[in-house]
């Protein structure tokens, strides 16, 4: 609680604020975060115990190369069959539905779940066992246009 009776008030104006002529406050700095010295009289310390103190360590890629991926399950393929059937935007090849999961901002299918009507699936890359489980009900995928 700030009161005006405080070492910093009592000591306002005056050259060493009580901490004497030479050098009795140097150990604290003047912001909680710094770690004074460092540099100074604090460097065998930071050869023994930090070593990794100062500089950059490591490589970071950046944000642009990294690639999100946005995957979706063979078991939901059957979800979405049917929204677009209701929306009626589903297309037939070959006398089966088709869905082009990259129309829809999907980049690759993976193999968890179960389905059980064959579907022709547009998607540039799909995981082996999603690739085995949409030919084993009679399905299809598409790699090309």
């Amino acid at each position: 609680m700030p009161h005006k009776l405080r070492k910093t008030r009592k000591k306002r104006g005056s050259r060493t604020v009580g901490y004497g002529r030479v050098g009795q406050h140097r150990k604290t700095s003047s912001k909680g975060m710094r770690k004074p010295g460092r540099h100074k009289h604090g460097w065998t310390y930071v050869i023994k115990y930090e070593p990794n103190y100062f500089g950059k360590r490591g490589f970071t890629s950046p944000r642009s190369l990294r690639r999100k991926e946005n995957v979706i399950n063979v078991g939901e393929l059957e979800e979405v069959a049917e929204k677009l059937a209701s929306a009626g935007m589903l297309i037939e090849k070959n006398g089966k539905p088709f869905i082009d999961l990259e129309k829809l901002g999907y980049t690759k299918l993976l193999g968890e779940g179960e389905i059980t009507k064959p579907l022709v699936v547009r998607i540039s890359s799909y995981s082996k066992t999603a690739d085995e489980k949409l030919q084993s009900v009679g399905g299809q995928i598409l790699r090309e246009t």
